[in-house]
């Protein structure tokens, strides 16, 4: 893939949106071995400076297509993708862009399988509203409705278009004809749900199940098992048909489909497999295990994992590898791979500061301009400060948390105080003076937590009011109920103020540090947000974080892509740090910006 082509991909929702901001908002976030980043490097110099964060190398993530909703199912045939949605509705993009070509309604609940006739005519969904549809390609019409007594897990097209099979929650599989439109045969005999079901690509008289139970079973259209049981609860086969890779809890075995020879098991440590597929040359088995994908090559004698993506935020569920891998996920979005760089994005290495382990998703950032420091953490509990004027990382340091819903780190006059949401209880560590996590609160059902701008207090954001408690005695000091909250505003924490973001974009702020008082409202003015007499804020919108001038209301800046959610953005009026989904930091200086 040359140059050109990877920038449009990779800033293609920013050009698409307004060409104008390819000096602005594309050109800037282009690696510096881009001979596009090289040619306008004169340019670029004269806006926003990107202290940390600036690909060296164009990542193997090149394009992201973000949703309203939760994707729940995958297929692609040439230029063609189809997208299962959770509210029904199938979407169908551009396989090179991943644009929104079309939304095809027809089904009632989530859509949880999908597959394309082997020539491109017709594609099949599965639904768990118990039906099966055949539809046309080309007009994107229903051809034609079979019912199932049961929710349909999945299905599949044999490669001579005559028949289709769908596994489902009732523990059978059904065939029905493609053309008639009737059931011609149905297999029972399994003692749980039957999660996965597909036809040979070479054989329209084969296909392979996976159940419930941890079973693999051949079987012929006629409903007769050919072979052996072997075990999984999900099974796929390689495109041409030769081996087939089944997967079940932390384990994926690569067998020869016709002497069922194990060519290779592939062990993960944490969490379970949640789809498998080849790619198109067989060579390599892509894993997804929550929201990473590792990659094997199970090519030759010795069978290894080759690289692990990171970019996900929640359940990746499905994966095809038509020519560049593709994933869909419970986050809303559908990601494009660019496996064959075989490599890890550069931006997510830290050769300087690193400690062992897979790479996890960044909890919080924030900024400590007097320290000269931004301090981010993960949901693994690693905790980095990065210098602010050269974006490299001063500590690297591990805290006692294990997957956290949600973190909060505030360095405190030299002091460390760390916060973190698990398993419905919010846990409390100084890095100063104790180190073992102290339990705050009990039975916590909140969103979000922040750390007081004084260090004294944590705000937590719990379904539609604030509470305060003083982190050293957990005792409540103030309550606020609210409306239509979206989140915690990430710009101030200043002493004892937190401002909340509403869902329409408005913001308002409360003190919670007069004694004996209850939270006193502040008003919307500027004077009550510190160093925001130029910037209005960073707001979460289809994806984007957008920036303005308050003074004219022209926009400044926007990120979006790969970066972090508005909670996870911190700005004192000239620098910004953001989180890349990978892992790494971003900082930038907008003292450039502000001055023209």
């Amino acid at each position: 893939m040359n140059d050109a082509q990877r920038f449009i991909l990779e800033h293609f929702d920013t050009i698409d949106d307004s060409p104008s901001n390819i000096y602005s908002h594309a050109l800037p976030f282009s690696p510096p071995s881009s001979w596009l980043y090289k040619y306008y490097r004169a340019e670029l110099s004269q806006g926003v400076r990107i202290v940390k964060g600036i690909l060296p190398e164009w990542g193997i993530c090149s394009r992201t297509v973000s949703f309203d909703e939760a994707l729940c199912s995958l297929a692609c045939w040439k230029d063609t993708i189809a997208v299962g949605l959770s509210s029904g509705d199938i979407a169908i993009l551009d396989a090179i862009t991943g644009s929104k070509v079309a939304v095809l309604s027809g089904h009632t609940q989530l859509v949880v399988s999908l597959t394309f006739s082997l020539d491109g005519t017709f594609f099949v969904s599965g639904s768990y509203d118990k039906n099966v549809k055949l539809w046309d390609v080309q007009t994107g019409g229903v051809v034609k409705t079979f019912h199932h007594a049961s929710t349909v897990l999945s299905v599949s097209i044999s490669p001579d278009c005559t028949t289709i099979a769908s596994g489902s929650w009732g523990k059978t599989i059904h065939l029905w004809h493609t053309q008639a439109g009737d059931c011609v045969c149905v297999i029972n005999g399994f003692n749980s749900w039957v999660s996965s079901v597909s036809f040979s690509p070479t054989d329209p008289q084969l296909l392979i199940s996976a159940s419930g139970d941890n079973s693999v079973q051949l079987w012929n259209t006629n409903g007769c098992q050919v072979g052996p049981t072997h075990k999984g609860n999900g099974v796929t086969f390689s495109s041409d048909g030769t081996y087939f890779v089944s997967w079940g809890g932390q384990v994926a075995t690569v067998q020869n489909t016709s002497s069922g020879v194990v060519v290779a098991e592939l062990q993960i440590s944490s969490h379970i497999f949640r789809k498998c597929c080849f790619s198109p040359n067989g060579k390599l088995v892509v894993g997804s295990v929550y929201s990473d994908i590792y990659v094997w090559s199970v090519a030759g004698l010795d069978p290894h994992l080759i690289t692990t993506l990171t970019g996900h935020s929640r359940w990746v569920t499905s994966l095809i590898f038509p020519a560049s891998l593709i994933s869909v996920c419970e986050d809303h979005t559908l990601k494009f791979w660019q496996i064959d760089a075989l490599s890890t994005d550069p931006v997510a290495m830290d050769t300087i500061c690193a400690l062992p382990g897979p790479l996890s998703l960044i909890k919080s950032v924030s900024l400590q301009v007097k320290a000269g420091v931004a301090i981010t953490s993960d949901s693994a509990g690693v905790v980095k400060t990065w210098d602010i004027l050269t974006g490299h990382c001063r500590v690297s340091f591990q805290i006692p948390v294990k997957d956290s819903k949600q973190i909060d780190v505030q360095l405190i006059e030299s002091r460390l105080i760390v916060v973190w949401l698990d398993y419905h209880r919010i846990y409390f560590w100084d890095g100063e003076r104790e180190h073992t996590p102290i339990q705050l609160v009990d039975r916590y059902g909140g969103q979000q937590i922040r750390i007081s701008g004084d260090g004294s207090k944590v705000f937590c954001l719990m379904g539609k009011s604030i509470q305060a408690w003083v982190i050293q005695t957990g005792e409540v000091v103030g309550i606020v109920e609210l409306e239509d909250v979206s989140y915690l505003d990430p710009l101030c924490a200043d002493g004892s103020k937190i401002w909340v973001c509403f869902k329409d974009s408005q913001t308002q702020g409360w003190d919670f540090g007069i004694p004996g008082s209850p939270p006193i409202p502040l008003s919307n003015t500027f004077p009550d947000r510190p160093h925001l007499n130029l910037i209005v804020g960073i707001w979460w919108e289809g994806g984007q974080i957008m920036i303005e001038d308050a003074a004219t209301g022209k926009e400044v800046f926007q990120l979006v892509g790969r970066y972090a959610k508005p909670d996870q953005v911190g700005w004192d009026g000239q620098y910004l740090v953001a989180s890349y989904e990978s892992g790494e930091v971003l900082i930038l200086d907008f003292n450039y910006a502000l001055l023209q």
